[in-house]
């Protein structure tokens, strides 16, 4: 009897275990997952300490900040100031070191709280706007100045900021370059003023989502063409260079979009094409090497759009390319 019991008890005592293997995997999965949870809370903790010890000590240093980037803007481009014959009356450095103080520390605010640099630049977008059009409403070609200013200001940070947290914080000084180098607010405004449904706009709508891509692949071409290339800030593999090279060619693209939305040169006219000429010589940057960046620019457009929607684009930018040309701007070979 006591045999037949142990016999009928076998099949239940491998059931139990069968049914606990895998009810014990999850339970442990769980308890990992419970764990690695744990871990991300306090990692997100940290790094959002970590990023507020930051930029509490930055903001401290705001104002020696912005007196050294003023410095360093004067020392660029005092000559040029005076070369192009801009009233130097429109460039108020108090002003300047106000709007500069304000902007930087509402970014290191940003950081401090972890805010994503893509919600970041939604909502530092309207001031960026203000301060761009201030400045470009007398004379458009006070922009070099003040987004020279801006960007020393952040480059002069980021030397006081860890290793480290540097790249993390390098995200959010782009969005105010971005902002100041492209004329963003303009080309929003070109496009409500257009009809939903109008071909141009659905050009530069087709465009729009692909500019970083495209800014990138043309900065990998052209670093691959000139491996020995160095300009003010360094080689073109440094990372500061390729960062301003992949904004340098997005900027060209926005303008090319306000101009087909505009339906008029002006933008690259009266903006672009004098901000390159004031700030490209003195940052070492070589015609022949922009004219490069042009070319490999229309080569993108004309392969990512149908032929009827590069049409929109091609009187612009054989303008574009026709003022930068060999024969307006010579140089020798790189």
């Amino acid at each position: 009897m006591a045999q037949n019991l142990s016999l009928l008890l076998e099949p239940v005592t491998k059931l139990e275990t069968v049914a606990n293997q895998p009810f014990s995997e999850a339970w442990a999965k769980k308890y990992l997952r419970n764990l690695a949870e744990q871990d991300d809370r306090i990692e997100v903790l940290k790094r959002s300490e970590i990023a507020s010890e930051v930029a509490t000590t930055l903001t401290q240093a705001l104002r020696t900040t912005s007196l050294q980037a003023w410095g360093r803007t004067e020392a660029l481009l005092s000559q040029e100031v005076i070369r192009h014959q801009i009233d130097p009356e429109l460039i108020d450095p108090w002003e300047v070191a106000k709007d500069t103080h304000k902007i930087y520390q509402t970014t290191l605010s940003a950081y401090a709280e972890q805010i994503s640099p893509a919600k970041f630049s939604t909502r530092i977008a309207r001031d960026l706007g203000k301060i761009r059009q201030k400045y470009t409403a007398d004379d458009p070609r006070v922009i070099g100045f003040i987004s020279m200013q801006f960007h020393y200001s952040g480059q002069i940070l980021l030397n006081l900021t860890p290793p480290v947290q540097q790249a993390s914080l390098r995200a959010y000084f782009k969005v105010i370059d971005d902002h100041l180098y492209m004329p963003l607010q303009r080309a929003y405004q070109a496009a409500a003023e257009c009809a939903y449904d109008a071909p141009p706009l659905q050009a530069v709508q087709k465009l729009l989502p692909l500019c970083s891509e495209i800014a990138t692949k043309i900065a990998e071409r052209v670093m691959q063409m000139y491996p020995n290339y160095q300009c003010h800030t360094g080689r073109l593999s440094d990372t500061r260079v390729q960062i301003s090279s992949v904004r340098d060619i997005e900027m060209f693209q926005v303008y090319l979009w306000v101009c087909v939305l505009e339906n008029n040169i002006s933008a690259v006219q009266q903006e672009l094409f004098p901000l390159c000429v004031m700030l490209y010589p003195r940052l070492k940057v070589r015609w022949e090497f922009v004219r490069q960046l042009i070319h490999l620019l229309g080569t993108e457009i004309r392969s990512r759009l149908e032929p009827q929607q590069a049409a929109y684009f091609l009187p612009y930018y054989d303008s574009l390319w026709a003022m930068f040309s060999p024969e307006v701007l010579p140089d020798g070979k790189l």
